[in-house]
Protein backbone atom coordinates (compact mmCIF):
# COMPACT_ATOMS: atom_id res chain seq x y z
CA UNK A 1 0.00 0.00 0.00
CA UNK A 2 1.73 3.52 -1.40
CA UNK A 3 1.68 5.96 1.23
CA UNK A 4 -1.00 8.40 0.15
CA UNK A 5 -3.87 5.29 0.66
CA UNK A 6 -2.30 5.36 4.39
CA UNK A 7 -2.71 8.59 4.85
CA UNK A 8 -6.26 8.59 3.97
CA UNK A 9 -7.10 4.64 5.58
CA UNK A 10 -5.20 6.37 9.10
CA UNK A 11 -8.43 8.81 9.28
CA UNK A 12 -10.50 5.58 9.12
CA UNK A 13 -8.62 2.66 11.07
CA UNK A 14 -11.56 0.30 11.48
CA UNK A 15 -14.04 1.75 8.73
CA UNK A 16 -12.76 -0.80 6.21
CA UNK A 17 -13.59 -4.08 8.47
CA UNK A 18 -16.92 -2.32 9.83
CA UNK A 19 -18.13 -1.85 5.83
CA UNK A 20 -16.57 -4.99 4.87
CA UNK A 21 -19.50 -7.00 7.62
CA UNK A 22 -22.00 -4.58 5.93
CA UNK A 23 -21.39 -5.14 2.33
CA UNK A 24 -20.64 -8.92 3.21
CA UNK A 25 -24.75 -9.15 1.76
CA UNK A 26 -23.72 -8.11 -1.84
CA UNK A 27 -21.06 -10.92 -1.79
CA UNK A 28 -17.37 -10.58 -2.29
CA UNK A 29 -16.53 -7.66 -4.90
CA UNK A 30 -13.96 -8.04 -7.47
CA UNK A 31 -10.49 -6.85 -6.62
CA UNK A 32 -9.69 -3.71 -7.81
CA UNK A 33 -6.46 -1.48 -9.05
CA UNK A 34 -5.58 0.99 -6.71
CA UNK A 35 -5.22 3.80 -10.11
CA UNK A 36 -9.26 2.62 -10.80
CA UNK A 37 -8.20 1.19 -14.84
CA UNK A 38 -10.71 1.72 -17.36
CA UNK A 39 -12.61 -1.90 -16.19
CA UNK A 40 -12.63 -1.22 -12.87
CA UNK A 41 -13.70 2.30 -13.72
CA UNK A 42 -16.38 0.47 -15.19
CA UNK A 43 -17.39 -1.83 -12.19
CA UNK A 44 -17.67 1.18 -10.19
CA UNK A 45 -20.37 2.83 -12.88
CA UNK A 46 -21.89 -0.05 -12.46
CA UNK A 47 -22.43 -0.22 -8.68
CA UNK A 48 -23.34 3.55 -8.57
CA UNK A 49 -26.11 2.40 -10.75
CA UNK A 50 -27.34 -0.11 -8.76
CA UNK A 51 -27.17 2.29 -5.44
CA UNK A 52 -29.57 4.47 -7.34
CA UNK A 53 -31.93 1.49 -8.09
CA UNK A 54 -34.77 0.70 -6.42
CA UNK A 55 -34.63 -2.44 -6.58
CA UNK A 56 -33.88 -4.07 -2.89
CA UNK A 57 -34.76 -3.77 0.37
CA UNK A 58 -32.92 -0.99 3.21
CA UNK A 59 -30.80 -3.65 3.95
CA UNK A 60 -29.72 -4.29 0.50
CA UNK A 61 -28.90 -0.53 0.04
CA UNK A 62 -26.58 -0.29 2.79
CA UNK A 63 -24.52 -3.01 1.47
CA UNK A 64 -24.37 -0.98 -1.85
CA UNK A 65 -23.74 1.86 -0.30
CA UNK A 66 -20.63 -0.07 2.17
CA UNK A 67 -19.12 -1.58 -1.44
CA UNK A 68 -19.40 1.67 -2.82
CA UNK A 69 -17.47 3.00 0.20
CA UNK A 70 -14.41 0.32 0.40
CA UNK A 71 -13.85 0.33 -3.42
CA UNK A 72 -13.23 4.37 -2.32
CA UNK A 73 -11.36 3.68 0.29
CA UNK A 74 -8.58 1.17 -1.60
CA UNK A 75 -7.49 3.87 -4.16
CA UNK A 76 -5.08 5.56 -4.08
CA UNK A 77 -5.45 8.98 -4.71
CA UNK A 78 -4.93 9.18 -8.68
CA UNK A 79 -7.82 6.32 -8.70
CA UNK A 80 -10.13 8.38 -6.31
CA UNK A 81 -9.34 11.69 -8.69
CA UNK A 82 -11.24 8.98 -11.72
CA UNK A 83 -14.14 8.41 -8.93
CA UNK A 84 -14.40 11.72 -8.09
CA UNK A 85 -14.55 12.54 -11.95
CA UNK A 86 -17.19 9.73 -12.64
CA UNK A 87 -19.40 11.25 -9.88
CA UNK A 88 -19.15 14.52 -10.99
CA UNK A 89 -19.91 14.19 -14.99
CA UNK A 90 -22.12 11.44 -15.23
CA UNK A 91 -24.28 11.51 -12.23
CA UNK A 92 -25.81 15.00 -12.84
CA UNK A 93 -29.08 15.69 -13.67
CA UNK A 94 -31.07 13.97 -16.40
CA UNK A 95 -30.87 17.47 -18.75
CA UNK A 96 -34.18 15.97 -21.22
CA UNK A 97 -35.66 15.58 -17.62
CA UNK A 98 -34.58 18.99 -16.63
CA UNK A 99 -35.96 20.58 -20.17
CA UNK A 100 -39.37 18.90 -20.48
CA UNK A 101 -40.16 20.26 -16.47
CA UNK A 102 -39.01 23.54 -17.59
CA UNK A 103 -41.74 23.74 -20.31
CA UNK A 104 -44.58 22.30 -18.32
CA UNK A 105 -43.72 25.14 -16.11
CA UNK A 106 -43.53 27.92 -18.84
CA UNK A 107 -47.25 26.35 -20.85
CA UNK A 108 -48.76 25.45 -17.24
CA UNK A 109 -52.56 25.79 -17.53
CA UNK A 110 -53.93 27.97 -14.07
CA UNK A 111 -52.48 28.00 -10.48
CA UNK A 112 -52.44 23.97 -9.92
CA UNK A 113 -51.14 23.04 -12.72
CA UNK A 114 -47.85 25.25 -12.49
CA UNK A 115 -47.86 24.10 -8.79
CA UNK A 116 -47.64 20.11 -9.79
CA UNK A 117 -45.12 21.84 -12.36
CA UNK A 118 -42.76 23.13 -10.46
CA UNK A 119 -42.51 20.09 -7.26
CA UNK A 120 -42.05 18.46 -10.69
CA UNK A 121 -39.26 20.89 -11.97
CA UNK A 122 -37.75 20.62 -8.31
CA UNK A 123 -37.51 16.90 -8.05
CA UNK A 124 -35.64 16.56 -11.35
CA UNK A 125 -33.14 19.40 -10.84
CA UNK A 126 -31.47 17.65 -7.75
CA UNK A 127 -28.41 15.37 -9.47
CA UNK A 128 -28.49 11.97 -9.21
CA UNK A 129 -25.44 11.73 -7.01
CA UNK A 130 -26.80 13.53 -4.53
CA UNK A 131 -28.92 10.64 -3.73
CA UNK A 132 -25.50 8.15 -3.76
CA UNK A 133 -24.16 10.63 -1.21
CA UNK A 134 -26.69 10.72 1.40
CA UNK A 135 -26.67 6.95 1.07
CA UNK A 136 -23.48 6.94 2.74
CA UNK A 137 -24.68 8.73 5.77
CA UNK A 138 -26.34 5.24 6.19
CA UNK A 139 -23.13 3.73 7.20
CA UNK A 140 -21.20 4.29 10.53
CA UNK A 141 -18.65 7.30 10.29
CA UNK A 142 -20.49 8.03 6.45
CA UNK A 143 -21.03 11.69 7.70
CA UNK A 144 -17.16 12.38 8.46
CA UNK A 145 -16.38 10.15 5.37
CA UNK A 146 -18.26 12.39 3.39
CA UNK A 147 -16.83 15.64 5.21
CA UNK A 148 -13.24 14.04 4.25
CA UNK A 149 -14.68 12.96 0.47
CA UNK A 150 -15.34 17.17 0.44
CA UNK A 151 -11.86 17.76 1.70
CA UNK A 152 -10.38 15.78 -0.87
CA UNK A 153 -12.21 17.73 -3.38
CA UNK A 154 -11.75 21.32 -2.48
CA UNK A 155 -8.11 20.96 -3.37
CA UNK A 156 -8.86 19.92 -6.85
CA UNK A 157 -12.06 21.47 -7.90
CA UNK A 158 -10.99 25.27 -8.15
CA UNK A 159 -8.40 23.90 -10.90
CA UNK A 160 -11.16 21.81 -12.85
CA UNK A 161 -14.87 23.22 -13.78
CA UNK A 162 -16.14 19.76 -14.09
CA UNK A 163 -16.09 19.16 -10.34
CA UNK A 164 -17.99 22.65 -9.59
CA UNK A 165 -21.26 20.72 -8.94
CA UNK A 166 -20.09 17.69 -7.52
CA UNK A 167 -18.47 20.77 -4.72
CA UNK A 168 -21.93 22.28 -5.01
CA UNK A 169 -23.73 19.10 -3.65
CA UNK A 170 -21.64 18.42 -1.21
CA UNK A 171 -21.91 21.65 0.73
CA UNK A 172 -25.18 22.12 0.26
CA UNK A 173 -25.70 18.71 1.96
CA UNK A 174 -23.19 19.20 4.66
CA UNK A 175 -24.62 22.90 5.41
CA UNK A 176 -28.06 21.03 6.21
CA UNK A 177 -26.62 18.50 8.16
CA UNK A 178 -24.50 20.48 10.43
CA UNK A 179 -26.71 23.49 10.80
CA UNK A 180 -26.21 24.74 14.16
CA UNK A 181 -29.36 23.39 15.57
CA UNK A 182 -27.52 19.51 15.49
CA UNK A 183 -24.08 20.79 17.03
CA UNK A 184 -23.44 19.85 20.69
CA UNK A 185 -21.57 22.31 22.78
CA UNK A 186 -19.39 19.96 24.80
CA UNK A 187 -16.22 21.42 27.61
CA UNK A 188 -13.07 19.18 27.53
CA UNK A 189 -11.58 18.57 30.31
CA UNK A 190 -8.44 16.48 31.17
CA UNK A 191 -11.08 13.44 32.09
CA UNK A 192 -12.17 13.40 28.48
CA UNK A 193 -11.50 9.92 26.89
CA UNK A 194 -7.98 10.01 24.98
CA UNK A 195 -9.06 9.68 21.96
CA UNK A 196 -10.68 13.18 22.26
CA UNK A 197 -7.84 14.44 23.65
CA UNK A 198 -5.24 12.99 21.08
CA UNK A 199 -7.55 14.63 18.56
CA UNK A 200 -7.24 18.13 20.10
CA UNK A 201 -3.60 17.69 20.12
CA UNK A 202 -3.58 16.88 16.63
CA UNK A 203 -5.89 19.85 15.07
CA UNK A 204 -4.39 22.24 17.22
CA UNK A 205 -2.87 24.51 14.41
CA UNK A 206 -2.85 27.80 16.01
CA UNK A 207 -0.65 27.37 19.16
CA UNK A 208 1.37 23.79 18.57
CA UNK A 209 0.34 21.68 21.73
CA UNK A 210 3.83 20.09 22.66
CA UNK A 211 3.13 17.43 24.32
CA UNK A 212 0.86 16.07 27.53
CA UNK A 213 2.09 18.20 30.23
CA UNK A 214 1.01 21.02 28.00
CA UNK A 215 -2.63 20.21 26.90
CA UNK A 216 -3.13 19.20 30.57
CA UNK A 217 -1.87 22.49 31.21
CA UNK A 218 -4.14 24.12 29.05
CA UNK A 219 -6.80 21.96 30.94
CA UNK A 220 -6.65 23.45 34.29
CA UNK A 221 -9.10 25.39 36.38
CA UNK A 222 -8.06 28.26 35.38
CA UNK A 223 -8.65 27.49 31.42
CA UNK A 224 -11.43 26.29 29.32
CA UNK A 225 -11.73 24.24 26.37
CA UNK A 226 -14.72 24.18 24.60
CA UNK A 227 -16.14 22.06 20.93
CA UNK A 228 -18.97 21.59 18.82
CA UNK A 229 -19.46 18.15 17.67
CA UNK A 230 -22.26 16.67 15.71
CA UNK A 231 -24.34 13.58 16.65
CA UNK A 232 -23.30 11.86 13.74
CA UNK A 233 -19.27 12.43 14.73
CA UNK A 234 -19.49 12.07 18.21
CA UNK A 235 -15.44 11.36 18.64
CA UNK A 236 -14.85 14.21 16.07
CA UNK A 237 -14.15 18.07 17.40
CA UNK A 238 -15.83 19.87 14.25
CA UNK A 239 -14.44 23.18 15.98
CA UNK A 240 -13.08 24.55 19.19
CA UNK A 241 -11.90 27.43 21.43
CA UNK A 242 -9.33 27.42 24.28
CA UNK A 243 -9.75 30.29 27.02
CA UNK A 244 -7.70 31.37 29.67
CA UNK A 245 -9.29 33.01 32.55
CA UNK A 246 -7.43 35.97 33.99
CA UNK A 247 -7.04 39.52 35.66
CA UNK A 248 -6.89 42.10 33.07
CA UNK A 249 -6.76 41.64 28.99
CA UNK A 250 -3.46 39.98 28.27
CA UNK A 251 -1.09 40.84 25.78
CA UNK A 252 1.63 37.90 25.38
CA UNK A 253 0.97 34.16 24.36
CA UNK A 254 4.19 33.06 25.98
CA UNK A 255 3.51 34.06 29.03
CA UNK A 256 -0.33 32.76 28.66
CA UNK A 257 1.04 28.75 28.10
CA UNK A 258 3.97 29.39 30.16
CA UNK A 259 3.29 25.62 32.17
CA UNK A 260 5.56 27.14 35.15
CA UNK A 261 3.28 29.84 35.88
CA UNK A 262 1.18 29.61 38.58
CA UNK A 263 -2.43 29.11 38.30
CA UNK A 264 -4.78 31.63 38.55
CA UNK A 265 -7.44 32.20 41.37
CA UNK A 266 -10.48 31.62 38.79
CA UNK A 267 -12.80 33.16 41.94
CA UNK A 268 -10.67 36.41 40.65
CA UNK A 269 -10.33 36.43 37.18
CA UNK A 270 -12.38 38.87 35.89
CA UNK A 271 -11.30 38.31 31.51
CA UNK A 272 -12.03 35.43 29.28
CA UNK A 273 -9.54 35.37 26.92
CA UNK A 274 -9.92 33.40 23.79
CA UNK A 275 -6.12 32.40 22.70
CA UNK A 276 -6.94 29.71 19.95
CA UNK A 277 -10.34 28.78 17.45
CA UNK A 278 -9.18 25.47 15.10
CA UNK A 279 -11.71 24.33 12.91
CA UNK A 280 -10.79 20.44 12.97
CA UNK A 281 -12.63 19.60 9.77
CA UNK A 282 -11.31 21.41 6.74
CA UNK A 283 -14.21 19.64 5.11
CA UNK A 284 -16.51 21.84 6.40
CA UNK A 285 -14.68 24.82 5.30
CA UNK A 286 -17.25 27.69 4.35
CA UNK A 287 -19.50 26.51 6.46
CA UNK A 288 -19.64 28.35 9.48
CA UNK A 289 -20.24 28.16 12.73
CA UNK A 290 -17.52 29.76 14.40
CA UNK A 291 -19.36 32.78 15.62
CA UNK A 292 -22.00 30.38 17.44
CA UNK A 293 -19.43 28.51 19.37
CA UNK A 294 -17.65 32.21 20.67
CA UNK A 295 -21.15 32.97 21.87
CA UNK A 296 -22.45 29.94 23.36
CA UNK A 297 -18.72 29.66 25.43
CA UNK A 298 -19.62 33.11 26.32
CA UNK A 299 -23.12 32.37 27.76
CA UNK A 300 -21.50 29.46 29.36
CA UNK A 301 -18.77 31.07 31.29
CA UNK A 302 -21.53 34.18 32.42
CA UNK A 303 -23.15 31.31 33.72
CA UNK A 304 -20.84 29.57 35.77
CA UNK A 305 -18.23 32.48 36.32
CA UNK A 306 -20.32 35.81 37.11
CA UNK A 307 -17.30 38.00 38.08
CA UNK A 308 -15.97 37.58 34.28
CA UNK A 309 -16.65 41.26 32.79
CA UNK A 310 -14.18 41.08 29.97
CA UNK A 311 -14.40 38.57 26.63
CA UNK A 312 -11.59 39.03 24.35
CA UNK A 313 -9.11 37.52 21.81
CA UNK A 314 -5.55 37.26 21.83
CA UNK A 315 -5.20 36.62 18.41
CA UNK A 316 -2.61 35.91 15.84
CA UNK A 317 -2.02 38.05 12.51
CA UNK A 318 -1.05 35.55 9.55
CA UNK A 319 -1.03 37.72 6.56
CA UNK A 320 0.97 40.74 7.78
CA UNK A 321 4.70 40.39 6.53
CA UNK A 322 3.30 38.59 3.35
CA UNK A 323 1.35 41.63 3.09
CA UNK A 324 4.29 43.73 3.79
CA UNK A 325 6.17 42.44 1.52
CA UNK A 326 4.04 42.26 -1.30
CA UNK A 327 3.40 45.84 -0.94
CA UNK A 328 7.27 46.65 -0.56
CA UNK A 329 7.21 47.14 3.26
CA UNK A 330 9.35 44.51 3.77
CA UNK A 331 12.82 46.51 4.42
CA UNK A 332 11.17 48.41 7.50
CA UNK A 333 9.84 45.38 9.39
CA UNK A 334 13.15 43.93 10.17
CA UNK A 335 14.51 45.56 13.59
CA UNK A 336 11.78 47.93 13.54
CA UNK A 337 10.54 49.34 17.01
CA UNK A 338 7.14 49.35 18.46
CA UNK A 339 6.07 53.35 17.30
CA UNK A 340 7.09 52.35 13.86
CA UNK A 341 5.79 48.82 13.36
CA UNK A 342 2.32 48.81 15.21
CA UNK A 343 0.47 51.74 12.99
CA UNK A 344 1.21 49.70 10.05
CA UNK A 345 -0.42 46.52 11.69
CA UNK A 346 -3.06 48.29 12.38
CA UNK A 347 -3.40 49.99 8.80
CA UNK A 348 -3.17 46.25 7.55
CA UNK A 349 -5.73 45.20 10.08
CA UNK A 350 -8.06 48.36 9.30
CA UNK A 351 -8.56 48.58 5.14
CA UNK A 352 -10.23 46.52 3.80
CA UNK A 353 -9.79 44.39 0.67
CA UNK A 354 -11.18 46.61 -2.22
CA UNK A 355 -12.42 43.87 -3.99
CA UNK A 356 -14.09 41.71 -1.73
CA UNK A 357 -15.08 44.59 0.94
CA UNK A 358 -13.54 42.07 3.14
CA UNK A 359 -10.60 41.97 5.75
CA UNK A 360 -7.62 41.79 3.77
CA UNK A 361 -6.22 39.25 7.51
CA UNK A 362 -8.59 36.01 7.97
CA UNK A 363 -8.15 36.17 11.91
CA UNK A 364 -9.56 39.80 11.22
CA UNK A 365 -12.38 38.81 9.14
CA UNK A 366 -13.55 36.43 11.38
CA UNK A 367 -13.75 38.22 14.56
CA UNK A 368 -14.60 41.85 12.90
CA UNK A 369 -18.08 39.88 11.16
CA UNK A 370 -18.90 38.29 14.20
CA UNK A 371 -19.32 41.35 15.64
CA UNK A 372 -15.96 41.88 17.57
CA UNK A 373 -13.98 44.98 18.42
CA UNK A 374 -10.62 46.02 17.14
CA UNK A 375 -9.45 46.67 20.52
CA UNK A 376 -5.42 46.24 21.19
CA UNK A 377 -1.94 45.51 19.21
CA UNK A 378 -0.04 44.01 21.29
CA UNK A 379 4.19 44.31 20.91
CA UNK A 380 6.34 41.27 20.56
CA UNK A 381 3.45 39.01 22.12
CA UNK A 382 4.26 35.96 20.08
CA UNK A 383 8.19 35.44 19.97
CA UNK A 384 7.94 32.06 18.65
CA UNK A 385 9.30 31.20 14.90
CA UNK A 386 5.84 31.04 13.54
CA UNK A 387 5.08 34.80 15.45
CA UNK A 388 7.59 36.03 14.23
CA UNK A 389 7.48 34.75 10.70
CA UNK A 390 3.59 35.82 10.19
CA UNK A 391 3.16 39.26 11.85
CA UNK A 392 7.07 40.34 13.39
CA UNK A 393 5.11 38.73 17.12
CA UNK A 394 2.31 41.14 17.03
CA UNK A 395 -0.61 40.03 18.40
CA UNK A 396 -4.27 41.47 18.54
CA UNK A 397 -7.23 41.56 20.94
CA UNK A 398 -10.36 41.46 19.72
CA UNK A 399 -13.29 42.69 22.21
CA UNK A 400 -16.81 40.95 22.88
CA UNK A 401 -18.96 43.51 24.33
CA UNK A 402 -21.92 41.50 24.20
CA UNK A 403 -23.95 45.31 24.23
CA UNK A 404 -22.29 45.82 20.45
CA UNK A 405 -21.83 42.75 19.47
CA UNK A 406 -24.82 43.14 16.95
CA UNK A 407 -24.25 46.78 15.98
CA UNK A 408 -20.95 45.98 14.95
CA UNK A 409 -21.58 43.06 12.71
CA UNK A 410 -24.09 45.00 10.81
CA UNK A 411 -21.37 48.02 10.81
CA UNK A 412 -19.30 45.81 9.37
CA UNK A 413 -21.11 43.43 6.84
CA UNK A 414 -23.22 46.21 5.71
CA UNK A 415 -21.04 49.09 5.53
CA UNK A 416 -17.34 48.13 5.94
CA UNK A 417 -17.00 49.72 9.15
CA UNK A 418 -14.41 48.21 11.25
CA UNK A 419 -15.06 49.27 15.30
CA UNK A 420 -11.91 50.32 16.21
CA UNK A 421 -11.28 51.18 20.11
CA UNK A 422 -9.41 54.54 20.64
CA UNK A 423 -5.77 52.68 20.58
CA UNK A 424 -6.52 51.84 17.86
CA UNK A 425 -7.58 55.11 15.86
CA UNK A 426 -4.69 56.91 17.64
CA UNK A 427 -2.31 54.09 15.59
CA UNK A 428 -3.93 54.77 12.39
CA UNK A 429 -3.46 58.67 12.52
CA UNK A 430 -0.18 57.93 13.39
Amino acid sequence: MDEDRTGWLSRFPSLRGLWRDIAHAMGAPPRISADLPPDDADFLRDRMRQCLSSQGGEVTARARAAQLGRAYLDLNQQGRLKFLRILAAEFGTDKAAVDKAVAAVTTAAGPEARSRAERKLRVVLEPARVKLLTQFTSLPEGVKFLVDMREELSNIAKSDPVFEGLADDLKTLLSGWFDIGFLELHRITWRSPALILEKIMAYEAVHAIQGWADLKNRLDSDRRLYAFFHPRMPDEPLIFVEVALTRGMAGNVQKLLDEHAPVEDIDKADTAIFYSINNAQRGLNGISFGNFLIKRVVDALTHELPNLKTFATLSPIPGFRSWAEKNGLAGSLDGAGETALLPLVARYLTELNPETGKARDPVAQFHLSNGARMERLNWNADASAKGLAQSCGVMVNYLYRLPDIEVNHEAYTGQGKVATSTTIKALLKA
